[in-house]
This record gives structure tokens, sequence and C-alpha cells, in this order.
């Protein structure tokens, strides 16, 4: 058994054979999930597991070079977004985030209900 963090054998495989500069969203339970695109749906009811646990569990594993999410999110939920090691982070338009997502290597569906908790990580380097 592992001794990280992570346990979910599907998205900690993912993580492991991500490149510099790949991109993977942590999304609530509605961000839609484009044709083509690679979903992890973790989701179990309203709330479980959260945004931020599984936020937290992949940035246990993953360098984050920088990183985005919709300028229509909370002050609170910004700030928390901020007080984490998250690369180089900017805010965008939710369309423009959605739009991005195409471009995903995976979408993790968590089962937040909190109106914007997305965020899309750019990999870096751990060298």
């Amino acid at each position: 058994m592992k001794r990280t963090t992570l346990l979910h054998s599907e998205l900690s495989g993912l993580i492991a054979a991500m490149g510099h500069g790949d991109l993977l969203v942590i999304g609530d339970a509605g961000l839609p999930v484009l044709p083509g695109v690679r979903c992890i749906d973790l989701a179990v009811t309203r709330g479980v597991p959260g945004f931020f646990d599984v936020l937290d569990a992949v940035l246990a594993e993953l360098v984050v070079e920088r990183s985005a999410w919709a300028s229509e999110a909370s002050a609170d939920l910004q700030q928390a977004l901020c007080a984490r090691d998250l690369g180089k982070p900017a805010t965008i338009a939710h369309d423009a985030f959605k739009a991005l997502t195409r471009d995903a290597r995976a979408i993790v569906r968590t089962g937040e209900f909190t109106p914007y908790a997305n965020v899309a990580l750019w990999s870096g380097v751990a060298f």
C-alpha cells in the first residue's frame, strides 16, 4: 500500500504520468465535462468529498507551476485558494475557465456544491 497521501489509484496514476505543463482540473459537482475529456468522478453525495479535501490530497503529490480559477468565485473561496501553493495564480471569467477544460488531461469531479469551486492546475517540475 502507498505511504503518501493520495490513495485513489486512478488519480494517483494520472498525476504520476503528468508531464510539465499538463493540465488537471478539480471541479465542483456541477462543472460540465466536455465529450472526450477524461473524468475521474469522486462525487458520492452533496459535499462528499469536498473540493478542498481533494485539492489538498492532489497538492501533496503534484508540483503546480500555475493555476487559474473563475473570477466569479466568492472572496472566501479565492482567499482559501490563495492560501495554498498553486504556483502563479490567475483569475479568468467562468466561461473562459470552462473552455480551457477541453485541454485537460482529466477533470476530477468532487461532491462540492459551492458555486465556482473549480481550479485548473498546470503541472510543473520538481527540479
